[in-house]
C-alpha cells in the first residue's frame, strides 16, 4: 500500500513563507513524476509544480513561477515544496501526487497513480 503524507501547512500572513513535505512510504521511492497541485473552496484541483525522478527537471505554472520552488530528496523519499511571498490568492488545499511511469515532469490531475491527502494552506491580507 502506498501512502503520501503531506505536512507543512498553516496559516501566514501575505508575503510569509512555507515549506511543505511530502513523504512516501509503503514501497521504494521509484516514482518518477512528483507534484503538487492545490484546490481552493468551490474550485478545481489544478496544478502547481512537478519534478522528474533526479531532480534535474521542474516545471511549475505561471502564478507561483519566481515564488515556489520544489525540490526532492530520494533518500528521504521525500518531495518538497518552498513558497515564498505568499499570496491571499495562495490559500487552498495541497495535495501531494506520486506518477510511476512518468520520466519527465506531468501538470494534469490524470497522469498521476497516488495522492496525499492534502495539507491546509491559509495566507491571511
Amino acid at each position: 500500500q502506498v501512502q503520501l503524507v503531506e505536512s507543512g501547512g498553516g496559516l501566514v500572513q501575505a508575503g510569509g513563507s512555507l515549506r511543505l513535505s511530502c513523504v512516501a512510504s509503503g514501497r521504494t521511492f521509484s516514482f518518477n513524476a512528483m507534484g503538487w497541485f492545490r484546490q481552493a473552496p468551490a474550485k478545481e484541483r489544478e496544478f502547481v509544480a512537478s519534478i522528474n525522478w533526479s531532480g534535474g527537471s521542474t516545471v511549475c505554472t505561471d502564478s507561483v513561477k519566481g515564488r515556489f520552488t520544489i525540490s526532492r530528496d530520494n533518500a528521504k523519499n521525500t518531495v518538497y515544496l518552498q513558497m515564498n511571498s505568499l499570496k491571499p490568492e495562495d490559500t487552498a488545499i495541497y495535495y501531494c501526487a506520486a506518477d510511476q511511469e512518468a520520466m519527465s515532469p506531468r501538470t494534469r490531475v490524470g497522469e498521476y497513480d497516488y495522492w496525499g491527502q492534502g495539507t491546509q494552506v491559509t495566507v491571511s491580507s
